[in-house]
């Protein structure tokens, strides 16, 4: 299925870069600020949405691999901005450079696999595991 359809189009070095507000269900409570998992939500979203313009109808990415440090925090209520840049394709594998910003002092960074899928294949393979 996947052989017939060319992703040769999602240009590499393609740069993506959204902000997202620390809210009350961002936070680690245990520590008062900004959770890993939340800045990876907000990494994972940024890479989603910088591909799926260049992506065939019917298709879309899912996160396969996070690989990040999350080296500084952010307080609740934080403007978070993340850069996301595509620095490698193989065909339905895309592989993203991603850090995570408050003004100009860097929270978390590293590294993003995304797989391009079929959306109903998908629906298809989570039914059938319901199923089983």
């Amino acid at each position: 299925m996947y052989q017939d359809i060319d992703f040769s189009s999602i240009p590499i070095g393609i740069k993506c870069v959204e902000s997202y507000r620390v809210g009350d269900g961002d936070i680690a409570k245990h520590v008062g600020s900004l959770s890993t998992p939340s800045m990876i939500l907000f990494m994972e979203m940024t890479a989603m949405r910088c591909v799926e313009k260049y992506l065939p109808l019917g298709y879309t990415t899912v996160g396969y691999s996070v690989n990040v440090r999350h080296v500084s925090p952010a307080p609740p209520g934080a403007t978070v901005w993340v850069e996301a840049v595509l620095i490698s394709r193989d065909n339905r594998k895309l592989v993203f450079s991603v850090k995570a910003f408050v003004g100009e002092r860097l929270i978390g960074e590293g590294l993003h696999e995304r797989y391009i899928v079929s959306v109903e294949r998908f629906l298809d393979k989570i039914r059938r595991s319901l199923s089983s």
